[in-house]
C-alpha cells in the first residue's frame, strides 16, 4: 500500500469539524491528535483496500484520494476512497458510511479503466442524495467514459455510461437540478465535435438530440459555463480553427429544447464568433453575463506607418434567441498584458500605433490624425521617476514594469483626461491568452 502518510493527512482534513476555536500558544505547538472518527475510518479502509493502491482523479476540482458527499441523502456525508488495481486491475470507488457511530464499508463501485479523470457531485433527479459523476480513462488519454450513479434507492444505480472528451454538470434550464453536458469526438479526427445533454425527465434520464460544434473536438481550447444576456445558463466551447483563429459555440436550453444558439437561424441572426487571434469569451464588464469578442479593424495612420493589423475588440453578449447585444469596446495590448476601454463614440475614429514600449492613440478629425494619449511601459531602476516625469502619471505598478500615461494638448477636447484614462485602463487577467482548457 502506497503513501499511508498522505492518506492520513487527507483523512484528517476530511473529518475536521466545521468551526474554529482559539488555541493557547502551548496548544498550537502540540502535535495534532487523531480523532476517534479518523482512527475508525483508517482501520476500515486498511481492511477494505487489500492490495489496491490509491488513485486520485487527475483533473477537475475534486482531486483528493478521499472525498466526502451525502450520497444517500440522510444528512450524513459518506466517505469515498478512489483506488485501482487488485486482482481485476480495474478502478474502484470504495464507499464508507457512518452507521451507529462506526464506519462501515457499505459498497464498492468497480469500473474499467486505468485512471480516474474527473469526479463531480450534483443533484440531478430531485430525490434525496447527490449523484456521483465519474469520468475514467479507459485505455489511453483519448478514450474516456463518464458514468452517473444515483444512490436514492439505497445503493449505487448506474444512470449513464457514455464516451466523452469533456463533460460538465450544469443547470441549463434553471430548475435547480443539474444536467450532464457531454462532448464527444467524431468518427474521424477531422469530423466536427458532437455534444449531448443528459437530463432527468419524469424520473428517467433522457438523452438529447446530438448537436455539432463548429470545429473538431480535438481542437477544443476551453469549456466553461456562463450566463447569457437573458440570464439563462449556457456552455461555451472555444475551439481553434487553423493556427490563429478561435470560434466559440454557445449551447443552452431554449424553450425546452437543447440548442446551439450561436448557430441559430430561426430569427435570421448570424452570430459571428470567429476572430483572428486567441481572445476568449469572458465577463469583461463584471455584470454576471458572458461577453464574446469580435474584431473591429482600425484605420492606419498613413501608407508608410501602418498600424500593423491593430484592431479594437467589440464585446457583445447574446441571448437564447441568438441576438447580439453590444456591451463595450477595448484595445488589447497582449504583449504588455493590458487593455484600454474605448468610448463607443470614438471606435470609428481611433487609431493606435504600437512602438513597443510606447502605444500612441490618435483620433481622426477632418481627415487628419490627432495624437491624444501615449501609454508607456517603463522598466529599469529609474522607472519610478520616469512614471511621473514630463507630465506622465502611473496607471499600474508591477514588479518590474510600471505602466504610465501622458496626455497631449488636445486630449481633453476628445474626452481623454487623467480620470477617464485611469478608469479605462486594466491589466489583462491571467490565462486569457493561454489556450488552456
Amino acid at each position: 500500500m502506497k503513501s499511508k502518510a498522505l492518506i492520513a493527512v487527507i483523512l484528517i482534513s476530511a473529518l475536521m469539524l466545521c468551526g474554529c476555536q482559539m488555541l493557547t500558544v502551548d496548544q498550537m505547538y502540540q502535535p495534532p491528535k487523531r480523532s476517534e472518527d479518523f482512527n475508525r475510518l483508517q482501520s476500515v479502509i486498511n481492511s477494505a483496500i487489500g492490495d489496491m493502491e490509491y488513485s486520485a482523479p487527475l483533473s477537475g476540482e475534486n482531486q483528493q484520494i478521499v472525498q466526502t458527499a451525502d450520497l444517500y441523502g440522510d444528512g450524513v456525508a459518506e466517505c469515498l476512497l478512489f483506488a485501482r488495481g487488485g486482482e481485476d486491475h480495474r478502478l474502484h470507488i470504495l464507499i464508507f458510511d457512518l452507521q451507529g457511530g462506526e464506519y462501515v464499508h457499505c459498497e464498492t463501485i468497480d469500473l474499467p479503466g486505468s485512471a480516474f479523470d474527473k469526479v463531480e457531485y450534483a443533484q440531478m433527479d430531485g430525490r434525496a442524495g447527490l449523484e456521483l459523476i465519474v469520468g475514467s480513462q479507459v485505455s489511453n488519454k483519448v478514450s474516456r467514459s463518464v458514468y452517473v450513479f444515483t444512490f436514492s434507492g439505497g445503493e449505487a444505480e448506474q444512470l449513464v455510461m457514455e464516451d466523452y472528451r469533456k463533460f460538465l454538470a450544469v443547470d441549463l434550464n434553471s430548475d435547480s437540478y443539474s444536467e450532464l453536458f457531454v462532448l464527444r469526438g467524431g468518427d474521424t479526427q477531422s469530423d466536427k465535435g458532437i455534444v449531448e445533454l443528459f437530463r432527468m425527465i419524469d424520473g428517467v434520464m433522457e438523452r438529447s438530440v446530438e448537436l455539432k460544434m463548429s470545429g473538431s473536438a480535438d481542437n477544443l481550447k476551453r469549456i466553461y459555463a456562463g450566463q447569457l444576456q437573458d440570464r439563462k445558463t449556457a456552455v461555451y466551447l472555444a475551439s481553434a480553427v487553423d493556427h490563429d483563429t478561435l470560434i466559440t459555440d454557445v449551447f443552452t436550453i431554449a424553450d425546452g429544447v437543447f440548442t446551439n444558439v450561436s448557430l441559430s437561424n430561426e430569427t435570421g441572426t448570424s452570430v459571428q464568433t470567429m476572430r483572428n487571434y486567441f481572445v476568449y469569451a469572458d465577463d469583461i464588464d463584471s455584470d454576471g453575463v458572458m461577453e464574446l469578442p469580435s474584431l473591429l479593424e482600425m484605420r492606419s495612420i498613413d501608407m508608410t506607418w501602418h498600424n500593423n493589423g491593430q484592431s479594437l475588440i467589440r464585446w457583445y453578449s447574446i441571448n437564447a434567441a441568438g441576438e447580439e447585444i453590444d456591451k463595450l469596446y477595448t484595445y488589447h495590448n497582449f504583449i504588455g498584458g493590458w487593455y484600454l476601454q474605448i468610448d463607443s463614440g470614438l471606435i470609428h475614429r481611433i487609431s493606435v500605433v504600437d512602438l513597443g514600449n510606447i502605444c500612441d492613440f490618435y483620433i481622426w478629425d477632418n481627415g487628419s490624425p490627432v495624437k491624444v494619449l501615449s501609454v508607456h511601459a517603463l522598466t529599469g531602476q529609474s522607472r519610478e521617476e520616469q512614471s511621473t516625469a514630463e507630465g506622465r502619471f502611473a496607471l499600474y505598478k508591477g514588479e518590474s514594469t510600471i505602466y504610465a500615461a501622458s496626455l497631449d494638448e488636445e486630449a481633453e477636447y476628445y474626452g481623454f483626461t487623467k480620470e477617464t484614462v485611469l478608469r479605462s485602463f486594466y491589466m489583462i487577467r491571467e490565462n486569457w491568452n493561454t489556450g488552456e482548457t
